[in-house]
């Protein structure tokens, strides 16, 4: 039974306009500005403060922002790679450090975040490449492909499931396992989900159509690495699949773990009853996103250590 206070954090959310004395929840149209957007998620997270128990240490992926999100007592030469999310529009270090702070404590293990290029000035395959640069530079430290894991939630989910069939096709090193929260795996959002849970989930409605349409630019939204779901995933390390099943996305990640399933890959996938999107990370304010959030650090601890 869905607790009571998850019943209400995400009513909240899904309400937020009322907050901004908007009587009908915003909906992303042509008038959408993708930097207005920006500039609200930056300020809204520009004085979040890390727990105690974590540092971040800046660094520098080549070109790009990087930080280090360090634990207490970290796994000795072990590292997550994380992948954030934010409609592959926005999101940087600053937006996502509080959440990789999460993952980092609960899975006592090093974690990397880092600012890959956004569309619409950079469309794919920008963010993927330096998804891929950002984990040839782990290499380049001295990891080791088993002392890596790689995870991500919502757009960062989808880069992660296409950064691993970007490394199988070019013939580098696979990560120990991985994990992506929310993933879309087809972006052309023609899933029955993206219909029947419209209504249910905490996206801005049209924001998919909107915002993927910018990422995918002028090429082919079916191509495996725009579109995962199109991947061959023969070969690939474990998946922890987790998605709630409110989530426009719930289609997107069950044909996908079924996919990965029948190729042979060893697969987690959790469905967590009336969750809306990337859930896990609103960890700790109610019960069921504190237990996801549990399990995939467990998922994370244990392969880790294999």
């Amino acid at each position: 039974m869905q607790s009571i206070r998850s019943r209400l954090f995400i009513w909240l959310i899904k309400n937020r306009h009322l907050l901004k004395l908007k009587l009908k929840p915003e909906v992303v149209d042509s008038n959408f500005s993708v930097a207005k957007f920006r500039d609200e998620v930056d300020r809204s997270t520009a004085k979040l403060k890390l727990p105690k128990d974590v540092t971040a240490k800046k660094e520098n992926i080549n070109t790009m922002t990087a930080e280090w999100i360090l634990p207490e007592h970290p796994a000795a030469g072990k590292v997550l790679l994380y992948l954030h999310g934010g409609g592959f529009i926005s999101g940087s270090c600053q937006t996502h450090r509080m959440h990789v702070a999460k993952f980092a404590s609960g899975s006592q293990l090093n974690s990397l975040v880092f600012d890959y290029r956004l569309a619409p000035e950079h469309p794919f395959p920008a963010a993927l490449d330096d998804c891929v640069a950002a984990y040839q530079w782990l290499l380049k430290e001295g990891y080791q492909p088993q002392d890596i894991l790689v995870g991500g939630e919502s757009a960062g989910g989808t880069l992660t499931l296409s950064l691993l069939l970007a490394l199988k096709e070019r013939g580098i090193g696979l990560p120990k396992a991985a994990f992506a929260i929310s993933p879309v795996t087809d972006l052309r959002c023609l899933a029955d989900s993206f219909k029947y849970n419209a209504h249910n989930d905490i996206a801005p409605m049209g924001s998919w159509d909107l915002w993927t349409q910018l990422y995918i630019g002028e090429n082919d939204p079916t191509l495996p690495l725009l579109s995962p779901l199109f991947g061959d995933y023969a070969g690939l390390p474990p998946l922890l699949i987790c998605v709630g099943t409110h989530e426009i996305h719930l289609d997107d990640c069950v044909h996908v773990a079924q996919k990965a399933q029948a190729q042979g890959v060893e697969v987690t996938l959790t469905q967590w009853p009336r969750m809306v999107h990337a859930f896990p990370l609103l960890s700790p304010l109610f019960p069921e996103a504190r237990q996801a959030m549990a399990e995939i650090c467990e998922f994370v601890r244990s392969h880790a250590k294999a």
